[in-house]
């Protein structure tokens, strides 16, 4: 079993789906784990309560601008250093091109904001510590459709996953030299409670029917692939993408 003792991790997102698998899985290893959430206070409250080693819950709502600074302080507050950050949180509000342009702009605006410039905010903050203490990680989670995009109603999702992409890219080599390693994980459709509930209602063919291995990802495949980065067993995969798809978009 990877084994993650001694490490401190942020993870955003943490209330739910990939984030929840995450967090309890890191702590499994051995990890102190911070989870943020936004808004779901009940529902960390539930991922907590199923963790039994050190961990604390730091609120903030990413799609405030300055939001994630505060984030970061408050968890490096909590335990003095912060050794793996994951970029969980994301947004994916409904958007078509028949929109209005104020509805269409703030949709994009916010998404945008939670799915990039949050997460670049994070990854500032964690290279300026990383620099500081010789060295880090950052796990990204981007999407399949940052690669092969996605339909109309969600290019705003589609766009902001790739400059995901692209800002883990520029981070790997920007900093390998100085022990920051960053990677990005393209899962496919994850079986989330919004995924589970889109399919109850259109059917789960309709959701499945192009995954070859017939079945949306479980969130514990994709948190697998976290804890194993943050191991630090693989840093020549420095910025590399990851794709968990179950082969709907090999590359």
């Amino acid at each position: 079993m990877i084994d993650l003792t001694g490490k401190t991790i942020l993870v955003t997102g943490a209330s739910r789906g990939i984030g929840a698998a995450t967090a309890l899985t890191l702590s499994q290893a051995g990890a102190k784990v911070i989870l943020h959430y936004s808004q779901g206070k009940a529902e960390i409250e539930k991922v907590a309560a199923t963790i039994a080693g050190e961990h604390t819950c730091i609120q903030a709502d990413l799609s405030l601008p300055g939001a994630a600074i505060d984030l970061w302080q408050q968890a490096l507050a909590w335990n003095g250093s912060i050794d793996v950050l994951v970029n969980n949180a994301a947004a994916m509000p409904y958007a078509g091109i028949e929109a209005d342009w104020e509805t269409w702009s703030e949709v994009w605006q916010t998404t945008l904001q939670v799915n990039l410039i949050a997460v670049a905010d994070l990854c500032r903050a964690a290279i300026l510590h990383f620099k500081s203490r010789g060295g880090g990680a950052i796990v990204n989670i981007a999407s399949r459709a940052a690669f092969r995009g996605d339909s109309p109603d969600f290019m705003h999702y589609a766009a902001s996953k790739g400059g995901v992409v692209a800002l883990t890219r520029s981070i790997a080599r920007g900093f390998a030299q100085e022990g920051i390693l960053a990677y990005t994980i393209a899962p496919g459709f994850v079986h989330t409670d919004r995924i589970a509930e889109q399919m109850q209602e259109k059917g789960a063919d309709s959701m499945t029917r192009d995954i070859p291995m017939g079945e949306a990802v479980p969130p514990q495949e994709v948190a697998n692939i976290v804890a194993f980065l943050s191991s630090g067993l693989a840093t020549h995969m420095t910025g590399s993408t990851i794709d968990v798809n179950g082969a709907s978009y090999p590359r």
